[in-house]
């Protein structure tokens, strides 16, 4: 049991580096675009740029890792990212800062499939949701503690001594995970690479994975202008701005700790209300502006619909893994990160045109059209799973 803690705990560690690396852009966006002299709006792109190199990315690289030692892989991979960081840290210039982004992109949607999968093995069957759960609230405890505290380190010491913390943090949890997780872990063998594929001819796959995409599509396309719209329409201070984000990073904690718990009170079948409630969230944002304090309790609330999907839609993956595609385990893992980014590239590169043409007040709208379409893939896949059942 103590083993299992310990193992746990690093699985959680994992996401949090993971998540700090990510979503730390969107505290230090100004101080980054100030540095290397470009537009907020370009510097937001590399939210956009991430986004996409890890969804595309990660299935090419997890189709490589076939029956390798899963906690080798992981090693491996760990070390691009630390090597990742550390040149974001160092980056002489803007197009050398986009490469090293590249590189910790390309390695972070396999790191934790990865994970995912450690938590799939190791964890009892009536555990699995929690630590799931506890996984992707990793993210979230990046948003609470790491997007704060870094954005408060970059606005006094430098952006670039926040991504010299965040290389810290990651060696040691190098040596943690050397020292727990077990080395023996590896996947089912397939004959051909093309074996791990054949898992997306199953439609509750197909369906299945847009509904990560667009969830987060619709968040994305205003969270990445959080900070502006903070500073700008609502007219927060610097300290406010970094309470606020602390206070937004609970909403998404909460989210990810109640997505485990959805699972026990009907999972999927519960998420064309959460999607419903989301739009009109989104939908009213641009008229909640001229009210600051409306403004705030909407933002909280789209924060806290913003994961609920994640431990349903993990699951959903993995069991039809498990039963139907053995050779697909660590693909099936790593579906909801492949698609949740393509919906964060996707929501970012709407929210950067949106503000472009329209200003501020078009981020709200812009994702509510993504929740609808969200919410209606829901109910077909609702459909879908409840015909499969009754097959």
């Amino acid at each position: 049991m103590k083993n299992y803690r310990m193992q746990s705990l690093v699985l959680v560690l994992i996401a949090f580096a993971l998540g700090f690396s990510e979503f730390i852009i969107v505290g230090v966006l100004p101080d980054i675009a100030k540095t290397f002299h470009e537009p907020v709006t370009v510097v937001g792109l590399l939210v956009t740029i991430f986004a996409l190199v890890y969804a595309i990315s990660t299935p090419l690289i997890t189709m490589l890792i076939r029956t390798r030692s899963l906690l080798k892989v992981e090693l491996a991979l760990w070390i691009v990212f630390i090597l990742g960081n550390a040149m974001v840290m160092a980056a002489p210039s803007y197009p050398i800062l986009v490469a090293a982004r590249v590189i910790t992109a390309i390695v972070s949607g396999v790191i934790i499939s990865i994970a995912t999968t450690f938590a799939n093995s190791l964890a009892p069957l009536e555990k699995r949701a929690g630590l799931i759960a506890w996984i992707f609230s990793g993210f979230s405890i990046a948003s609470v503690f790491g997007v704060p505290v870094g954005t408060w380190i970059s606005m006094n010491f430098g952006w670039r001594t926040t991504f010299g913390v965040i290389v810290i943090v990651s060696l040691v949890i190098l040596f943690l995970m050397r020292a727990s997780l077990p080395i023996d872990l590896r996947q089912g063998a397939s004959r051909q690479f093309s074996d791990q594929f054949k898992i997306f001819g199953d439609r509750r796959i197909y369906i299945g994975m847009l509904l990560p995409m667009f969830n987060l599509a619709a968040t994305y396309t205003f969270y990445t202008y959080l900070r502006p719209l903070l500073a700008g329409p609502l007219h927060f201070k610097t300290g406010a701005i970094t309470l606020l984000l602390f206070l937004y990073g609970l909403m998404s904690l909460f989210s990810n700790q109640f997505s485990g718990r959805l699972v026990e009170l009907g999972g999927l079948r519960k998420m064309p209300l959460v999607h419903g409630l989301q739009l009109m969230l989104l939908a009213m944002l641009a008229i909640s502006l001229d009210w600051r304090w409306l403004a705030l309790i909407v933002i909280m609330l789209i924060g806290m619909l913003m994961y609920l999907i994640n431990s349903p839609i993990q699951l959903h993956f993995i069991d039809i893994a498990t039963h139907d595609y053995p050779a697909s385990l660590v693909m099936a893992s790593s579906i909801n990160s492949i698609f949740s980014n393509f919906g964060i590239a996707l929501g970012s590169a709407t929210g950067s045109l949106l503000v472009k043409m329209h200003g501020l007040s078009a981020v709200g709208p812009g994702g509510a059209v993504y929740a609808g379409i969200a919410c209606g893939l829901m109910i077909f896949l609702n459909r879908i799973n409840q015909k499969h059942g009754a097959d």
